[in-house]
């Protein structure tokens, strides 16, 4: 406990006066103690707890789960128990409910290496059937997959775009926009590519990009985001109102942002994985 603190083993030593051998073994002892209580856990009680992961994720595999328990649950489990146990009650996913993908990786595909580097703005659309259709726009950093401006409304023009954009540079440039050399990935709609927005982007610095038709993946991180969305929220719940959608959207992206785990980030969320990069880098200028 005292290491998740922030305290150097050396300091702990010195102040209990016993040497760095004997505070090891204790943490050892400790933590074989802990996985060994673990192992002995009722596979009821594991069961309930993946039920309840698959019942907010009805598409995540044995892979993710195993994350979610070990990184948010804090049940030390490993991958071969939940595979087994998801496996004997039918809470693994099927080859149908994969839908993956068969394509060819276009390896020219520009990948981010920090923060505000490379950014996403894509858009989709869902019925409301006392409304009709209701538009959902979002922009997403591709380094820590972290939401950072979206919209969610009955129309989707320039001025909706260009407000996400403004969003995320508020929530993302306190230095301003300029600073970080931005570049924008979108397909070839209407709206990235409309004279207004272009001029924003312009006057924020940032640089657009777009897919093309021999680069289906040019937007993926983006795209996974929005079908993760349709997922979990919009097709498996019916809203009644604009308000409620708007309402039960915003919770999820900060629940996205501060909670779930990526396999690309070392299972950390787009804030955990933003935090640990911020941190890491400020040791290597300190240094």
């Amino acid at each position: 406990m005292l290491v998740k603190e922030g305290f150097k083993v050396v300091d702990i030593c010195k102040a209990l006066n016993i040497p760095r051998s004997s505070f090891y073994t204790l943490v050892n002892l400790e933590r074989d103690t802990r996985e060994k209580s673990m192992e002995n856990l009722d596979d009821r009680y594991i069961i309930d707890k993946i039920t309840q992961i698959i019942a907010e994720h009805p598409f995540w595999g044995y892979r993710r789960v195993c994350a979610w328990l070990n990184h948010r649950e804090d049940i030390k489990i490993n991958k071969k128990r939940v595979y087994r146990i998801m496996k004997e009650n039918k809470l693994c996913l099927n080859n149908q409910q994969l839908h993956k993908a068969k394509r060819k990786i276009d390896t020219s595909k520009p990948r981010a290496t920090r923060p505000n580097q490379w950014w996403g703005i894509d858009m989709t659309k869902f019925l409301i059937p006392s409304i009709g259709w209701v538009y959902f726009v979002v922009l997403l950093d591709w380094f820590n997959k972290k939401v950072l401006g979206w919209h969610v409304g009955l129309q989707a023009r320039s001025k909706e775009w260009i407000q996400v954009l403004q969003d995320a540079v508020m929530s993302a440039c306190p230095e301003g926009s300029r600073e970080y050399q931005i570049n924008l990935m979108s397909d070839n709609g209407s709206q990235p590519t409309s004279t207004a927005f272009m001029k924003e982007c312009g006057l924020l610095g940032i640089k657009q990009a777009f897919t093309s038709y021999d680069n289906p993946k040019g937007n993926a991180e983006t795209e996974r985001f929005i079908r993760t969305i349709k997922e979990e929220l919009i097709w498996v719940v019916e809203f009644e109102t604009l308000e409620q959608a708007k309402q039960m959207i915003g919770h999820k992206i900060e629940k996205y942002n501060s909670e779930y785990v990526h396999s690309t980030l070392g299972y950390l969320s787009p804030n955990e994985f933003t935090q640990k990069w911020i941190q890491q880098n400020t040791l290597i200028i300190a240094d």
